[in-house]
Protein backbone atom coordinates (compact mmCIF):
# COMPACT_ATOMS: atom_id res chain seq x y z
CA UNK A 1 0.00 0.00 0.00
CA UNK A 2 3.05 2.33 0.78
CA UNK A 3 4.94 1.40 -2.33
CA UNK A 4 1.83 2.53 -4.36
CA UNK A 5 0.71 5.19 -2.66
CA UNK A 6 4.71 6.67 -3.03
CA UNK A 7 3.73 6.48 -6.65
CA UNK A 8 0.24 8.09 -6.58
CA UNK A 9 1.74 10.80 -4.50
CA UNK A 10 4.76 11.51 -7.11
CA UNK A 11 1.79 11.79 -10.12
CA UNK A 12 0.32 15.08 -8.00
CA UNK A 13 3.80 16.22 -6.54
CA UNK A 14 3.63 19.11 -8.72
CA UNK A 15 -0.25 20.07 -8.47
CA UNK A 16 0.45 19.65 -4.38
CA UNK A 17 3.95 21.76 -5.08
CA UNK A 18 1.89 24.56 -6.88
CA UNK A 19 -0.78 24.98 -3.75
CA UNK A 20 2.03 25.75 -1.47
CA UNK A 21 1.52 29.13 0.30
CA UNK A 22 2.02 28.37 4.33
CA UNK A 23 3.86 28.19 6.20
CA UNK A 24 5.61 30.28 3.44
CA UNK A 25 5.36 30.11 -0.42
CA UNK A 26 8.29 28.58 -1.61
CA UNK A 27 6.26 25.92 -3.33
CA UNK A 28 8.23 22.39 -2.63
CA UNK A 29 5.91 20.93 0.04
CA UNK A 30 4.64 17.85 -3.10
CA UNK A 31 8.14 17.67 -3.60
CA UNK A 32 9.04 17.06 0.20
CA UNK A 33 6.27 14.57 0.56
CA UNK A 34 7.37 12.38 -2.03
CA UNK A 35 11.06 12.40 -1.31
CA UNK A 36 10.01 11.06 2.12
CA UNK A 37 7.93 8.85 0.82
CA UNK A 38 11.00 7.72 -1.65
CA UNK A 39 13.08 7.61 1.63
CA UNK A 40 10.28 4.95 3.18
CA UNK A 41 10.00 2.67 -0.12
CA UNK A 42 13.98 2.58 -0.24
CA UNK A 43 14.13 1.24 3.43
CA UNK A 44 10.75 -1.54 2.67
CA UNK A 45 13.35 -2.66 -0.17
CA UNK A 46 15.63 -4.34 2.33
CA UNK A 47 13.39 -4.85 5.22
CA UNK A 48 11.80 -8.29 5.71
CA UNK A 49 8.40 -8.61 4.44
CA UNK A 50 7.46 -11.49 6.14
CA UNK A 51 8.02 -9.78 9.81
CA UNK A 52 5.67 -6.96 10.00
CA UNK A 53 8.04 -5.31 12.83
CA UNK A 54 10.56 -5.25 9.96
CA UNK A 55 8.42 -3.39 7.83
CA UNK A 56 6.88 -1.20 10.66
CA UNK A 57 10.62 -0.70 11.39
CA UNK A 58 11.42 0.18 8.09
CA UNK A 59 8.69 2.60 7.57
CA UNK A 60 9.44 4.56 10.48
CA UNK A 61 13.13 4.40 9.72
CA UNK A 62 12.46 5.40 6.17
CA UNK A 63 10.55 8.40 6.94
CA UNK A 64 12.85 9.94 9.69
CA UNK A 65 16.06 9.26 7.49
CA UNK A 66 13.70 11.10 4.63
CA UNK A 67 11.71 14.04 6.08
CA UNK A 68 12.19 16.92 4.11
CA UNK A 69 11.20 20.69 4.74
CA UNK A 70 8.10 21.14 7.41
CA UNK A 71 5.79 19.06 5.57
CA UNK A 72 7.94 15.96 5.21
CA UNK A 73 8.53 16.20 9.03
CA UNK A 74 5.45 15.46 10.12
CA UNK A 75 4.92 13.23 7.58
CA UNK A 76 7.42 10.88 8.82
CA UNK A 77 5.50 11.31 12.62
CA UNK A 78 2.22 10.71 10.87
CA UNK A 79 3.83 7.29 9.47
CA UNK A 80 5.56 6.93 12.90
CA UNK A 81 2.43 6.47 15.02
CA UNK A 82 0.86 4.19 11.83
CA UNK A 83 3.84 1.89 11.65
CA UNK A 84 3.76 1.64 15.70
CA UNK A 85 0.38 0.28 15.62
CA UNK A 86 0.83 -2.41 12.71
CA UNK A 87 4.02 -3.20 14.46
CA UNK A 88 2.86 -5.60 16.62
CA UNK A 89 0.11 -7.22 14.28
CA UNK A 90 0.11 -10.20 12.29
CA UNK A 91 -1.78 -8.61 9.30
CA UNK A 92 -3.70 -5.10 8.85
CA UNK A 93 -7.52 -5.83 9.13
CA UNK A 94 -9.94 -3.12 9.19
CA UNK A 95 -9.73 -3.15 13.03
CA UNK A 96 -5.77 -2.60 12.61
CA UNK A 97 -6.28 0.10 9.95
CA UNK A 98 -8.71 2.14 12.22
CA UNK A 99 -6.41 2.03 15.08
CA UNK A 100 -3.24 3.23 12.74
CA UNK A 101 -5.06 6.05 11.34
CA UNK A 102 -5.69 7.17 15.14
CA UNK A 103 -2.18 6.62 16.52
CA UNK A 104 -1.18 8.44 12.98
CA UNK A 105 -3.85 11.58 13.95
CA UNK A 106 -2.01 11.54 17.52
CA UNK A 107 1.68 11.02 16.90
CA UNK A 108 1.21 13.82 14.26
CA UNK A 109 -0.38 16.66 16.46
CA UNK A 110 2.08 15.75 19.05
CA UNK A 111 4.73 16.52 17.54
CA UNK A 112 4.09 20.10 17.10
CA UNK A 113 5.01 22.07 19.66
CA UNK A 114 1.81 24.75 18.73
CA UNK A 115 -0.69 23.00 16.37
CA UNK A 116 -2.03 25.19 13.48
CA UNK A 117 -5.47 23.83 12.12
CA UNK A 118 -5.58 24.37 8.15
CA UNK A 119 -3.33 22.01 7.96
CA UNK A 120 -1.73 18.65 6.87
CA UNK A 121 -2.94 17.71 10.57
CA UNK A 122 -6.56 19.06 10.58
CA UNK A 123 -6.83 16.48 7.38
CA UNK A 124 -5.11 13.89 9.61
CA UNK A 125 -7.49 14.26 12.04
CA UNK A 126 -10.44 13.98 9.36
CA UNK A 127 -9.08 10.86 8.32
CA UNK A 128 -8.36 9.26 11.47
CA UNK A 129 -12.92 10.56 12.30
CA UNK A 130 -13.76 8.86 8.71
CA UNK A 131 -11.79 5.53 9.64
CA UNK A 132 -13.82 5.14 12.86
CA UNK A 133 -17.06 4.84 11.37
CA UNK A 134 -18.40 1.20 10.95
CA UNK A 135 -17.14 -0.69 8.31
CA UNK A 136 -15.95 -4.69 7.76
CA UNK A 137 -13.16 -3.90 5.57
CA UNK A 138 -10.43 -2.29 4.94
CA UNK A 139 -11.14 -0.41 2.11
CA UNK A 140 -14.06 0.77 3.04
CA UNK A 141 -12.20 2.20 6.24
CA UNK A 142 -10.16 3.90 4.08
CA UNK A 143 -13.05 5.26 1.74
CA UNK A 144 -14.79 6.65 5.04
CA UNK A 145 -11.24 7.92 5.81
CA UNK A 146 -11.49 10.21 2.36
CA UNK A 147 -14.57 11.01 2.02
CA UNK A 148 -14.20 13.04 6.04
CA UNK A 149 -10.30 13.84 5.34
CA UNK A 150 -11.76 15.79 1.83
CA UNK A 151 -14.64 17.37 3.99
CA UNK A 152 -11.87 18.68 6.39
CA UNK A 153 -9.43 19.85 3.60
CA UNK A 154 -11.89 21.73 1.88
CA UNK A 155 -12.58 23.90 5.22
CA UNK A 156 -8.85 24.69 5.16
CA UNK A 157 -9.64 27.99 3.67
CA UNK A 158 -11.46 28.92 6.90
CA UNK A 159 -9.16 27.76 9.31
CA UNK A 160 -5.76 29.45 7.64
CA UNK A 161 -6.04 33.48 6.21
CA UNK A 162 -2.91 32.37 4.24
CA UNK A 163 -5.16 30.10 2.23
CA UNK A 164 -8.02 31.64 1.67
CA UNK A 165 -5.94 34.89 0.64
CA UNK A 166 -4.26 32.91 -2.40
CA UNK A 167 -7.90 30.61 -2.77
CA UNK A 168 -6.47 27.40 -2.14
CA UNK A 169 -6.54 24.79 -0.19
CA UNK A 170 -3.57 23.24 2.18
CA UNK A 171 -1.12 21.44 0.31
CA UNK A 172 0.13 18.93 2.83
CA UNK A 173 -3.58 18.43 3.86
CA UNK A 174 -3.91 17.34 -0.07
CA UNK A 175 -0.40 15.36 -0.13
CA UNK A 176 -1.86 13.24 2.63
CA UNK A 177 -4.86 13.00 0.96
CA UNK A 178 -3.01 11.55 -2.16
CA UNK A 179 -1.10 8.67 0.08
CA UNK A 180 -4.13 7.21 1.65
CA UNK A 181 -5.70 7.75 -1.70
CA UNK A 182 -3.03 5.59 -3.42
CA UNK A 183 -3.05 3.27 -0.39
CA UNK A 184 -6.80 2.28 -1.23
CA UNK A 185 -5.99 2.33 -4.89
CA UNK A 186 -3.20 -0.63 -4.39
CA UNK A 187 -5.78 -2.03 -2.83
CA UNK A 188 -8.52 -1.99 -5.46
CA UNK A 189 -6.08 -2.35 -8.31
CA UNK A 190 -6.21 0.46 -9.35
CA UNK A 191 -4.06 2.13 -12.64
CA UNK A 192 -2.14 5.27 -11.86
CA UNK A 193 -3.89 8.61 -13.16
CA UNK A 194 -2.25 10.91 -15.57
CA UNK A 195 -0.41 13.34 -13.97
CA UNK A 196 -2.07 16.82 -14.17
CA UNK A 197 -2.05 19.61 -15.63
CA UNK A 198 -0.12 22.34 -13.84
CA UNK A 199 -0.90 25.92 -15.05
CA UNK A 200 -0.75 27.86 -12.07
CA UNK A 201 0.82 28.57 -8.86
CA UNK A 202 -0.28 29.74 -5.69
CA UNK A 203 3.24 31.36 -5.17
CA UNK A 204 2.36 34.22 -8.18
CA UNK A 205 -0.10 36.44 -5.58
CA UNK A 206 2.73 36.76 -3.37
CA UNK A 207 5.65 39.63 -3.50
CA UNK A 208 9.11 38.39 -3.35
CA UNK A 209 9.97 38.93 0.78
CA UNK A 210 12.52 37.73 3.27
CA UNK A 211 11.77 34.25 4.15
CA UNK A 212 14.87 33.54 6.26
CA UNK A 213 16.27 29.73 5.76
CA UNK A 214 14.71 26.07 5.74
CA UNK A 215 16.82 23.99 8.43
CA UNK A 216 17.12 20.70 8.77
CA UNK A 217 19.21 18.17 10.83
CA UNK A 218 19.85 14.25 11.19
CA UNK A 219 21.60 13.95 14.52
CA UNK A 220 22.87 9.96 15.88
CA UNK A 221 24.75 9.41 19.03
CA UNK A 222 22.42 12.27 20.23
CA UNK A 223 24.30 13.53 24.06
CA UNK A 224 20.85 14.91 24.79
CA UNK A 225 17.31 14.20 24.84
CA UNK A 226 15.15 14.88 22.26
CA UNK A 227 13.13 17.14 24.66
CA UNK A 228 16.42 19.65 25.51
CA UNK A 229 17.59 19.58 21.61
CA UNK A 230 14.08 20.63 21.13
CA UNK A 231 14.59 23.84 23.59
CA UNK A 232 17.71 24.54 22.43
CA UNK A 233 16.49 24.85 18.72
CA UNK A 234 13.72 26.79 19.93
CA UNK A 235 14.92 30.59 20.28
CA UNK A 236 16.24 30.53 16.41
CA UNK A 237 13.27 30.59 14.87
CA UNK A 238 10.03 29.04 14.22
CA UNK A 239 7.98 26.41 12.14
CA UNK A 240 9.90 24.55 14.64
CA UNK A 241 10.12 20.35 14.90
CA UNK A 242 12.48 18.40 16.41
CA UNK A 243 11.75 14.92 16.67
CA UNK A 244 12.99 11.29 17.24
CA UNK A 245 12.41 7.66 16.45
CA UNK A 246 14.92 4.21 16.19
CA UNK A 247 17.97 6.01 17.92
CA UNK A 248 17.73 9.28 15.51
CA UNK A 249 16.74 12.87 16.22
CA UNK A 250 15.60 14.49 13.39
CA UNK A 251 15.12 19.05 13.34
CA UNK A 252 13.63 21.49 11.37
CA UNK A 253 13.23 25.18 11.98
CA UNK A 254 12.67 28.10 10.00
CA UNK A 255 15.77 30.56 11.20
CA UNK A 256 17.96 33.52 10.15
CA UNK A 257 21.27 32.00 11.24
CA UNK A 258 21.56 28.44 10.32
CA UNK A 259 25.16 28.23 10.32
CA UNK A 260 25.15 29.20 14.11
CA UNK A 261 21.93 26.91 14.74
CA UNK A 262 23.85 23.30 13.15
CA UNK A 263 26.79 24.24 15.11
CA UNK A 264 25.04 24.48 17.92
CA UNK A 265 23.50 21.39 17.24
CA UNK A 266 26.37 19.21 16.55
CA UNK A 267 28.06 19.34 19.41
CA UNK A 268 25.64 17.32 21.25
CA UNK A 269 25.92 14.41 18.56
CA UNK A 270 26.73 12.68 14.96
CA UNK A 271 25.88 15.31 12.39
CA UNK A 272 24.40 12.67 9.53
CA UNK A 273 22.81 15.55 7.38
CA UNK A 274 22.07 18.80 7.02
CA UNK A 275 20.02 21.04 4.29
CA UNK A 276 19.63 24.47 4.42
CA UNK A 277 17.27 26.17 1.50
CA UNK A 278 17.14 30.10 1.49
CA UNK A 279 13.17 29.91 1.28
CA UNK A 280 13.29 33.68 -0.49
CA UNK A 281 15.42 32.04 -3.29
CA UNK A 282 12.83 29.48 -3.45
CA UNK A 283 9.93 31.51 -4.05
CA UNK A 284 11.77 33.70 -6.64
CA UNK A 285 12.56 30.03 -8.24
CA UNK A 286 8.76 28.68 -8.35
CA UNK A 287 7.80 31.96 -10.03
CA UNK A 288 10.46 31.57 -12.39
CA UNK A 289 8.66 27.90 -12.85
CA UNK A 290 5.40 29.29 -13.06
CA UNK A 291 6.38 32.06 -15.88
CA UNK A 292 7.70 29.15 -17.94
CA UNK A 293 4.52 28.18 -19.71
CA UNK A 294 3.74 32.34 -20.53
CA UNK A 295 7.31 32.50 -21.85
CA UNK A 296 7.09 29.11 -23.67
CA UNK A 297 6.03 31.59 -27.32
CA UNK A 298 8.41 33.63 -26.46
CA UNK A 299 11.99 33.59 -28.00
CA UNK A 300 13.81 31.44 -25.49
CA UNK A 301 17.61 32.20 -23.91
CA UNK A 302 20.04 29.89 -25.90
CA UNK A 303 21.32 28.05 -22.84
CA UNK A 304 19.77 27.16 -19.68
CA UNK A 305 22.19 25.43 -16.56
CA UNK A 306 21.06 22.58 -14.12
CA UNK A 307 23.78 21.86 -11.55
CA UNK A 308 23.57 19.07 -8.91
CA UNK A 309 24.47 20.96 -5.49
CA UNK A 310 24.99 20.11 -1.67
CA UNK A 311 25.18 22.57 1.40
CA UNK A 312 23.44 26.08 1.24
CA UNK A 313 26.68 28.20 1.11
CA UNK A 314 27.07 26.21 -1.90
CA UNK A 315 23.62 25.67 -3.60
CA UNK A 316 23.06 29.89 -3.10
CA UNK A 317 26.56 30.70 -5.03
CA UNK A 318 24.89 28.17 -8.23
CA UNK A 319 21.48 30.27 -7.82
CA UNK A 320 23.54 33.26 -8.47
CA UNK A 321 25.25 31.99 -11.22
CA UNK A 322 21.91 31.15 -13.21
CA UNK A 323 21.29 27.64 -12.58
CA UNK A 324 18.34 25.52 -11.42
CA UNK A 325 19.57 23.25 -8.55
CA UNK A 326 19.00 19.57 -7.83
CA UNK A 327 19.69 18.44 -4.39
CA UNK A 328 22.34 16.24 -4.15
CA UNK A 329 25.74 15.09 -3.90
CA UNK A 330 27.96 12.63 -1.75
CA UNK A 331 25.51 9.54 -0.44
CA UNK A 332 22.43 11.62 -1.59
CA UNK A 333 22.24 11.25 -5.31
CA UNK A 334 19.46 12.54 -6.92
CA UNK A 335 17.62 10.15 -9.14
CA UNK A 336 17.09 10.44 -13.32
CA UNK A 337 13.94 11.77 -12.88
CA UNK A 338 14.75 14.57 -10.31
CA UNK A 339 17.26 16.12 -12.78
CA UNK A 340 14.74 15.54 -15.82
CA UNK A 341 12.02 17.42 -13.65
CA UNK A 342 14.79 20.21 -13.04
CA UNK A 343 15.89 20.57 -16.82
CA UNK A 344 12.03 21.06 -17.96
CA UNK A 345 11.67 23.58 -15.60
CA UNK A 346 14.07 25.91 -17.19
CA UNK A 347 12.96 28.17 -20.17
CA UNK A 348 15.98 27.44 -22.68
CA UNK A 349 16.46 26.11 -26.04
CA UNK A 350 19.02 23.54 -24.71
CA UNK A 351 20.18 23.03 -21.18
CA UNK A 352 23.24 22.33 -19.33
CA UNK A 353 23.70 19.25 -16.87
CA UNK A 354 26.40 19.78 -13.71
CA UNK A 355 26.13 16.82 -12.16
CA UNK A 356 29.52 18.17 -10.17
CA UNK A 357 30.05 14.19 -8.62
CA UNK A 358 31.11 10.89 -10.26
CA UNK A 359 28.72 8.99 -8.75
CA UNK A 360 25.68 11.24 -9.86
CA UNK A 361 27.62 11.41 -13.86
CA UNK A 362 25.47 8.25 -15.24
CA UNK A 363 21.78 9.57 -13.88
CA UNK A 364 22.68 12.91 -15.48
CA UNK A 365 23.72 11.40 -18.95
CA UNK A 366 20.50 9.25 -18.82
CA UNK A 367 18.37 12.17 -17.87
CA UNK A 368 19.90 13.75 -21.51
CA UNK A 369 19.05 10.92 -23.29
CA UNK A 370 15.61 11.10 -21.99
CA UNK A 371 15.52 14.70 -23.19
CA UNK A 372 16.01 13.49 -26.82
CA UNK A 373 18.18 16.42 -27.32
CA UNK A 374 17.44 19.13 -24.96
CA UNK A 375 19.89 18.73 -22.80
CA UNK A 376 23.84 18.19 -22.84
CA UNK A 377 26.31 16.87 -19.67
CA UNK A 378 29.63 18.50 -18.53
CA UNK A 379 31.23 15.73 -16.66
CA UNK A 380 32.12 17.70 -13.67
CA UNK A 381 32.88 15.29 -10.84
CA UNK A 382 33.41 17.94 -8.11
CA UNK A 383 31.84 20.91 -6.02
CA UNK A 384 34.47 23.10 -7.38
CA UNK A 385 34.78 21.94 -11.13
CA UNK A 386 31.22 23.11 -11.18
CA UNK A 387 31.35 25.83 -9.88
CA UNK A 388 34.35 26.79 -12.34
CA UNK A 389 32.19 25.71 -15.43
CA UNK A 390 29.45 27.92 -13.64
CA UNK A 391 31.49 30.78 -13.23
CA UNK A 392 31.83 30.72 -17.43
CA UNK A 393 27.95 30.03 -18.09
CA UNK A 394 26.62 32.73 -20.70
CA UNK A 395 22.86 32.41 -21.35
CA UNK A 396 22.64 34.19 -24.37
CA UNK A 397 25.05 31.97 -25.58
CA UNK A 398 24.48 28.27 -27.58
CA UNK A 399 25.08 25.35 -25.56
CA UNK A 400 27.29 23.90 -27.99
CA UNK A 401 29.92 26.65 -27.81
CA UNK A 402 29.59 27.16 -24.39
CA UNK A 403 30.96 23.29 -24.09
CA UNK A 404 34.49 23.82 -24.53
CA UNK A 405 34.97 26.67 -22.39
CA UNK A 406 32.96 25.32 -19.20
CA UNK A 407 34.54 21.91 -19.50
CA UNK A 408 38.30 24.05 -19.33
CA UNK A 409 37.19 26.74 -17.09
CA UNK A 410 36.20 23.64 -14.58
CA UNK A 411 39.27 21.78 -15.49
CA UNK A 412 41.56 25.21 -14.39
CA UNK A 413 39.93 24.79 -10.63
CA UNK A 414 41.73 22.34 -7.94
CA UNK A 415 38.94 21.30 -5.11
CA UNK A 416 39.72 20.01 -1.52
CA UNK A 417 37.75 18.55 0.32
CA UNK A 418 38.45 17.73 3.81
CA UNK A 419 35.99 14.84 5.32
CA UNK A 420 35.76 11.90 7.62
CA UNK A 421 37.38 8.15 7.05
CA UNK A 422 34.27 6.01 7.38
CA UNK A 423 35.92 2.63 7.76
CA UNK A 424 39.76 1.87 8.77
CA UNK A 425 41.75 1.09 5.52
CA UNK A 426 45.45 1.43 3.84
CA UNK A 427 45.55 3.40 0.83
CA UNK A 428 48.49 4.05 -1.65
CA UNK A 429 48.49 8.04 -2.76
CA UNK A 430 49.32 8.97 -6.87
CA UNK A 431 52.40 10.09 -5.75
CA UNK A 432 53.87 6.75 -3.87
CA UNK A 433 53.05 7.58 -0.83
CA UNK A 434 50.81 5.17 1.60
CA UNK A 435 47.76 6.50 4.02
CA UNK A 436 47.39 4.46 7.01
CA UNK A 437 43.31 5.30 8.30
CA UNK A 438 41.62 4.80 10.69
CA UNK A 439 37.41 5.30 10.94
CA UNK A 440 36.49 8.49 11.80
CA UNK A 441 40.22 9.58 10.65
CA UNK A 442 40.11 13.29 9.20
CA UNK A 443 40.86 12.83 5.02
CA UNK A 444 41.52 15.09 2.42
CA UNK A 445 41.14 14.75 -1.47
CA UNK A 446 42.49 16.82 -4.00
CA UNK A 447 40.14 16.82 -7.27
CA UNK A 448 38.63 13.61 -5.34
CA UNK A 449 41.56 11.38 -4.54
CA UNK A 450 42.63 10.78 -1.42
CA UNK A 451 45.32 12.46 -0.47
CA UNK A 452 46.32 13.10 3.11
CA UNK A 453 44.92 11.33 6.24
CA UNK A 454 45.08 12.55 10.02
CA UNK A 455 45.19 15.65 12.01
CA UNK A 456 42.76 18.32 12.38
CA UNK A 457 40.60 19.54 9.26
CA UNK A 458 42.67 22.95 9.30
CA UNK A 459 45.94 20.84 9.31
CA UNK A 460 44.80 19.07 6.28
CA UNK A 461 43.44 21.95 4.48
CA UNK A 462 47.05 23.67 4.88
CA UNK A 463 48.52 20.19 3.81
CA UNK A 464 46.61 19.94 0.83
CA UNK A 465 47.12 23.19 -0.13
CA UNK A 466 51.19 22.63 0.03
CA UNK A 467 50.31 19.27 -2.34
CA UNK A 468 48.31 21.03 -4.86
CA UNK A 469 48.89 25.04 -5.09
CA UNK A 470 50.47 25.96 -8.12
CA UNK A 471 49.87 30.08 -8.29
CA UNK A 472 46.31 30.05 -8.31
CA UNK A 473 44.76 33.78 -7.29
CA UNK A 474 41.65 32.96 -5.24
CA UNK A 475 41.21 30.33 -2.71
CA UNK A 476 37.56 30.04 -1.71
CA UNK A 477 36.33 28.24 1.97
CA UNK A 478 33.12 26.82 2.49
CA UNK A 479 32.80 25.49 5.98
CA UNK A 480 30.79 22.41 6.76
CA UNK A 481 27.48 22.32 8.83
CA UNK A 482 29.48 22.07 12.40
CA UNK A 483 31.63 25.08 11.06
CA UNK A 484 31.68 28.54 12.97
CA UNK A 485 32.40 31.70 11.31
CA UNK A 486 35.46 31.68 13.84
CA UNK A 487 36.50 28.73 12.61
CA UNK A 488 36.22 30.31 9.16
CA UNK A 489 37.70 33.28 9.81
CA UNK A 490 40.54 31.64 11.81
CA UNK A 491 41.40 29.01 8.68
CA UNK A 492 41.56 32.08 6.20
CA UNK A 493 44.19 33.59 8.74
CA UNK A 494 45.83 30.79 8.28
CA UNK A 495 46.12 30.63 4.61
CA UNK A 496 47.11 34.24 3.81
CA UNK A 497 49.84 33.81 6.76
CA UNK A 498 51.29 30.52 4.49
CA UNK A 499 50.20 31.74 1.04
CA UNK A 500 50.48 35.78 1.12
CA UNK A 501 49.72 36.18 -2.47
CA UNK A 502 46.05 34.82 -2.62
CA UNK A 503 43.07 36.30 -1.95
CA UNK A 504 40.97 33.96 0.55
CA UNK A 505 36.99 34.33 0.74
CA UNK A 506 34.70 32.41 3.48
CA UNK A 507 31.34 30.87 3.36
CA UNK A 508 28.84 28.76 5.25
CA UNK A 509 26.82 25.95 4.07
CA UNK A 510 29.79 23.57 2.76
CA UNK A 511 28.51 20.12 1.59
CA UNK A 512 27.00 17.77 4.70
CA UNK A 513 29.87 15.32 5.98
CA UNK A 514 32.46 17.69 4.77
CA UNK A 515 34.09 20.07 7.39
CA UNK A 516 35.71 22.03 4.43
CA UNK A 517 35.14 22.30 0.93
CA UNK A 518 37.96 24.86 -0.56
CA UNK A 519 38.31 25.80 -4.11
CA UNK A 520 41.92 26.61 -5.85
CA UNK A 521 41.19 29.29 -8.77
Amino acid sequence: MLRYATDWLGVYREQVNALNVYPVPDGDTGTNMHLTMQSVRRELDTADDSSMASVARAISYGALLGARGNSGVILSQLLKGFADTVREASAVDAEVLRRALRAAQKTGYGAVMKPVEGTILTVARGIADGAALPADTADMVLEHALFEGQRLLDQTPEMLPALKQAGVIDSGGQGYLYIVQGMLAALRGDALPEAPEVTAYAQQQFETEEFGFCTEFLLSEATKPVEEIRELVGPFGDSLLVVGAEGYVKGHIHTNEPDQLLAAVGRYGKMLKTKVEDMSEQHTEILGMAGAAARAEEELPASGLVAVANGYGLVKQFRALGARVVSGGQTANPSVQDIVDAVRSVSAAKVIILPNNKNVQMAAEKAMELMEGRAVVIPTKTMGQGLGAALAFVPDRDAAALQEEMTAAAHAVTTLEITRASRTTSVDTRDGRTLNIAEGDVIGLQDDELMQAGGSPEDSVLELMNRGYQGQEIVTIFGGPQKTEEDLSALAARIRREFQMVEVETHPGGPDLYDYLVTLE
